[in-house]
């Protein structure tokens, strides 16, 4: 059988059609699994443009007067399950949402940046000691739940955090609870393991009443640009002592 100008055709049209619908199967795979990836979003995604729903470090120091403050398991978990986040801990008051986060390897793009430093060095592991740094074959300090060696990723900055990693988050958020006016997120480790310590309180049933000062101070540090050192719970000042025992 010969081949006609109108069979060339028709293989041309197949193959074009063939190609496009590579392209429209590679565009869906990539748009469902766009949220492993924070870093190369196309266009259309909901993530990219639309307006911005966390919130920005400010010097307005009424942004964090908080009158009270609770730790929402619900919204932890939540923001737990998202890619990217290895823990998160959530913090609701009369104003704003607070979160605090470690991340891991089962996303890509979750640092702003590919040169953002980590807060931790996990190489001991591989060289069977805990501190890569000093050969310490001890383990972590129990006290802390965010580790210095071996443990999933802090960020120093929250600026170190990508951006649509931030609205990924600040969406879950406002979905279940939209009358916050702020969502603040932070991946710093001192930031989280403080977080840490107020949710024991609040697991322990104690009163979170007394630790709002604190806790504003320690918001304040971290998003309001404060110059008052937060101090953990565990080593309170002899100002705040009283509040704590």
């Amino acid at each position: 059988m010969s081949w006609s100008w109108r069979h060339y055709g028709l293989l041309a049209a197949g193959t074009a059609l063939a190609f496009s619908l590579s392209a429209c199967n590679y565009r869906a795979y990539h748009q469902q699994s766009s949220g492993y990836d924070y870093g190369s979003r196309s266009a259309d995604d909901s993530k990219v443009g639309q307006m911005k729903s966390y919130g920005a470090n400010t010097s307005d120091p009424r942004q964090h007067d908080n009158r009270y403050f609770e730790y929402s398991n619900a919204l932890s978990r939540q923001v737990s399950a998202l890619p990217g986040i290895a823990s998160a801990m959530v913090f609701l008051t009369d104003r704003n949402a607070y979160v605090g986060i470690m991340t891991d390897w089962s996303a890509t793009g979750t640092q702003s940046r590919g040169s953002a430093p980590l807060e931790q060095q996990n190489g001991g592991t591989m060289q069977g000691v805990y501190n890569v740094d000093n050969g310490r074959i001890a383990g972590p300090d129990a006290s802390q739940f965010a580790q210095s060696h071996n443990s999933y990723f802090t960020h120093k900055d929250a600026s170190d955090i990508s951006s649509k990693l931030k609205q990924t988050i600040a969406d879950e958020i406002r979905r279940g609870h939209p009358r916050v006016i702020e969502v603040h997120i932070s991946a710093n480790r001192e930031y989280v393991n403080q977080l840490v310590e107020y949710a024991k309180e609040g697991w322990a049933g104690r009163p979170l009443a007394p630790l709002t000062p604190n806790f504003n101070r320690l918001v304040q540090y971290i998003f309001g640009m404060g110059k008052e050192v937060p101090l953990p719970l565990h080593e309170p000042s002899a100002n705040d002592s009283a509040a704590v025992q």
